[in-house]
């Protein structure tokens, strides 16, 4: 096992072998856009005019009508919805790199070698391609007539990949053994279970739903008994395996995950015949967890698909979706059976610290049907109804609460109001608590100003609680008292300012500028194409060549690589030339680096390119004389010849200089 960061060095290697113009043409059509550019219609906006450009020279692309952009690396997180590490891992397999993993000693999630990850991801994609063809066989027909009696026919099998695992003891052991794999390696994989006796299959006479991530890899198992003498449990799953883990894994993604992305919105389901009556019902975001609640990692998952920019206090175990409008901005809709243990499951999806606040639903069959029975009697539509009737978490809470007390006597309204207060108080949205509180007196029939207090009441009960709880939770010698353990307050809990917001061209550059414009195409040429420049040209401008601020500032990161003569001589490629600034600027800078790289420029061949810089490095020469010539003469009108003899003469020579470096730089026009 190694630490959980990918070395530097086999990240660059992957950036370098992924080829950005095919991996962007699985999901843009692509045109030619000028000299080494390519554009198309941006897949993560509506657009009609193409907006979103590429450099595959450079590994960069950018939407000037959005303003996402990045490397090959950012394209896949973004289109696929994985994390740097799930992209890094999914280009190398593409591009047949080796990853090598660096141990950090900092005590956290560990991942298995890289070479060790694709065997354990290739024996899973076996054993799914033998219990799909095992369905097919004589010994199967159980598991076929469970599936038919569920209204799933066989193209719904094959859509979800479900199969069947044989009742020998070793048959898929067998199988795999005959594809080359070893006992070592089957031992962590999951799929083999060690007994008195030996390996056997872990999985037997049972139907088989694959668990996939989010790219669609199989990386474990979900399995229904079927026959009578099996007396383990209902369902098995797979245990945790280094590429397993249950709490971060959840049923149907693989399928839903574009569909969560573009609607906003996550069914969250109780089992995998719930997930497959949804989607063939038309619910194409329905997911379900493997074996365990539906918990804190499961909720950072959701949130990174369905695009969360909530800063990262926000999305902390208990910090909840949607505040207000400050977080997800969707809809998270849990379906529970509607039996008394569905009802206590979603009072403690409600419960648990609250995760999930204003945008959440329930959505409960009263009959005390689970989904696929509602698709089963009564068909596809009244299961999509039965999404359609959610009722806010907040809602199905209070009203839960409040089924077990009398309300028709004043005693039953007291204690409704005890158990409900709470509830409310709970509320982390302070514009939505007090429509709640209005909707709870008229729920009780009590009197609104005597349930508000109870709900203020409650929120200070709730305070206090917490506050004595962090008193025990943190070592008074470790902080001061009041002082804040977030990263975004102050010592006295103030809010402070947020981080500097990256800078775009629209923000920076005035329209129809025609200093600016040139400014613009000259950096943009230079990070693009460096090698079409002349040397000598390049080394005349000054270190203070712009006169906007933002550009001139990435001019001094140029400046500072040292490796701009290597670039335009062509010794360095315009690639690593645009890595080595990336690497030099900060946050706010990359991304308007990236968008001056992806800058569509006036020129459609190398030759014009060529002219094209030329021209440009000789206005950009002529503008930072002009502004120093202007300068100087401001400053010359501010001296005295007279007191001021020996400044006044090294302006009045500084001057005459600019005037002849002018003139020298129009001198092959004449």
């Amino acid at each position: 096992m190694a630490g959980g960061l990918i070395r530097r060095e086999d990240i660059q290697l992957v950036r370098e072998r992924s080829r950005l113009d095919e991996i962007v043409s699985e999901h843009v059509t692509l045109r030619t856009a000028g000299v080494g550019s390519m554009k198309g219609l941006c897949p993560f906006h509506d657009e009609k005019t193409p907006s979103f450009h590429i450099r595959p020279a450079l590994g960069h692309w950018h939407c000037f009508g959005c303003g996402e952009g990045g490397d090959v690396i950012a394209f896949v997180q973004r289109i696929s919805h994985l994390s740097f590490v799930e992209a890094v891992e999914y280009l190398a397999t593409k591009a047949g790199v080796t990853l090598r993993y660096e141990d950090t000693g900092s005590g956290g999630e560990r991942r298995t070698d890289f070479a060790s990850r694709q065997r354990l991801l290739e024996a899973h994609r076996v054993a799914e391609e033998f219990y799909r063809e095992q369905l097919a066989s004589p010994e199967a027909q159980t598991a076929r007539r469970f599936l038919g009696e569920r209204g799933f026919d066989r193209a719904a099998a094959d859509k979800f990949g479900v199969g069947f695992a044989p009742q020998g003891w070793d048959t898929l052991l067998r199988h795999l053994r005959g594809r080359g794999f070893t006992e070592k390696e089957l031992s962590v994989s999951g799929l083999v279970s060690q007994g008195q006796r030996g390996v056997y299959d872990r999985f037997r006479g049972r139907l088989t739903w694959p668990i996939r991530d989010v790219t669609g890899a199989t990386i474990g198992f979900g399995a229904r008994c079927l026959f009578e003498d099996d007396k383990g449990p209902k369902y098995l799953n797979t245990p945790e395996t280094p590429i397993y883990k249950k709490s971060q894994v959840l049923y149907g993604l693989d399928l839903a995950r574009r569909a969560i992305s573009t609607q906003r919105q996550v069914v969250v389901m109780e089992g995998y015949t719930d997930v497959m009556a949804a989607h063939l019902a038309g619910i194409e975001t329905a997911v379900a967890s493997c074996g365990t609640a539906f918990g804190g990692d499961h909720v950072t998952v959701v949130r990174r698909i369905m695009g969360d920019t909530a800063a990262t206090a926000g999305l902390r175990l208990g910090s909840g979706f949607g505040q207000g409008g400050a977080g997800l901005g969707g809809e998270v809709i849990f379906t529970f059976d509607g039996d008394e243990a569905g009802q206590k499951a979603a009072l403690k999806a409600f419960g648990e610290d609250q995760r999930f606040v204003a945008q959440t639903f329930v959505a409960v069959e009263p009959g005390g049907l689970d989904p696929c029975d509602v698709r089963i009697q009564r068909g596809d539509q009244a299961l999509r109804d039965l999404i359609d009737s959610r009722v806010p978490m907040f809602e199905f809470a209070i009203r839960a609460a409040l089924k077990h007390v009398d309300l028709d006597t004043a005693e039953g309204q007291v204690a409704g109001l005890r158990m409900a207060a709470p509830v409310v108080a709970q509320i982390r949205d302070k514009a939505l608590r007090p429509e709640y509180a209005r909707r709870l007196s008229g729920w009780l029939g009590m009197d609104e100003r005597t349930v508000g207090r109870a709900v203020q009441d409650a929120a200070k009960q709730a305070r206090h609680q917490a506050n004595e709880q962090q008193l025990h939770r943190h070592d008074p010698t470790a902080q001061q008292p009041g002082a804040s353990a977030s990263a975004h307050q102050g010592a006295a809990g103030e809010e402070q300012p947020p981080m500097e917001q990256a800078l775009r061209l629209r923000d920076i550059m005035p329209r129809r500028d025609p200093v600016g414009i040139v400014e613009m195409q000259s950096l943009a040429l230079m990070l693009q194409s460096p090698q079409v420049l002349d040397p000598v040209a390049v080394t005349l401008l000054p270190d203070e060549a712009f006169r906007t601020t933002a550009l001139q500032s990435i001019w001094d990161c140029i400046l500072a690589t040292a490796s701009l003569e290597d670039a335009v001589t062509g010794q360095l490629s315009p690639a690593r030339f645009l890595d080595a600034v990336m690497e030099i600027a900060g946050d706010t800078l990359r991304p308007l680096i990236v968008e001056l790289a992806s800058l569509e420029l006036p020129a459609r061949t190398e030759e014009q390119l060529v002219r094209l810089g030329a021209s440009l490095m000789t206005r950009l020469t002529e503008l930072s004389f002009t502004h120093e010539y202007s300068l100087l003469r401001h400053r010359l009108a501010r001296l005295d010849p007279r007191t001021d003899q020996e400044e006044y003469t090294k302006v009045m020579t500084r001057m005459s200089a600019i005037q002849e470096q002018r003139r020298a730089l129009h001198a092959d026009d004449l």
